[in-house]
Formats: structure tokens, sequence, C-alpha cells
């Protein structure tokens, strides 16, 4: 309960991915997937990852955008493929986050 915001493996390779720009495999609701993580924070109460999801398992056409709750990811491990850095969201606006983490910063020389 409570806020406290989780020192889990997932949380520092979230972190650590956003940081360095790099994709994570990450096994969600049962399913591997192959994620860019973009936005990290609390949605509505809930800590969750916002990623744009390039391969792996998934319901939908893929490359797509993906929300995935952090508490439901079982495995999660850096890749060494890296991105480019933040893409623009579907929306052209950002959602409302209770509380941003952290967000992937714009590829280089896009400023």
């Amino acid at each position: 309960m409570g806020g406290m915001p989780t020192t889990t493996k997932s949380d520092e390779v979230i972190r650590t991915a956003i940081q360095q720009k790099r994709l994570v495999k990450a096994t969600y609701l049962g399913k591997v997937r192959i994620v860019e993580p973009h936005d990290y924070g609390v949605h509505n109460g809930t800590v969750k990852l916002l990623s744009y999801q390039v391969a792996g398992a998934s319901s939908g056409p893929l490359p797509n955008w993906r929300w995935m709750e952090v508490d439901a990811i079982t495995e999660i491990d850096l890749l060494d493929r890296t991105f480019r850095g933040g893409r623009p969201s579907p929306s052209g606006k950002h959602h409302s986050w209770d509380e941003l983490y952290l967000r992937v910063s714009p590829p280089d020389g896009d400023d």
C-alpha cells in the first residue's frame, strides 16, 4: 500500500533503459513483448510504463503504443538494442500523469 516507489528489478531496468534509450524485453500478462520504454510513472494511481512495442506478442498490429502496469510485468531484461528517443505521441499530447518518474529524452538533434 502507500505510494512508496518500488526498488524492484523492474524499476531498475525501466529506469536504466529510459536513461540509456535501450529496448527491453518484458513478459507482461504472460506474453513476451519487445518495447521502447518512453514514460514511466503513476497514472490513475497505478505505476505504469508507456512504451512503444516493436515486436513480440500483441493483440493488434505492431508497432504500437502500449500501456503496461509495472506490477503485472513478471520478467524484464535490458536489450543491447537502442532506440532514437522520444516519439511524437499519436494524439500530439502527453497523458496526464499523477507523477512522472522518468521520460525518455527526444532524439539527439531533434530539439
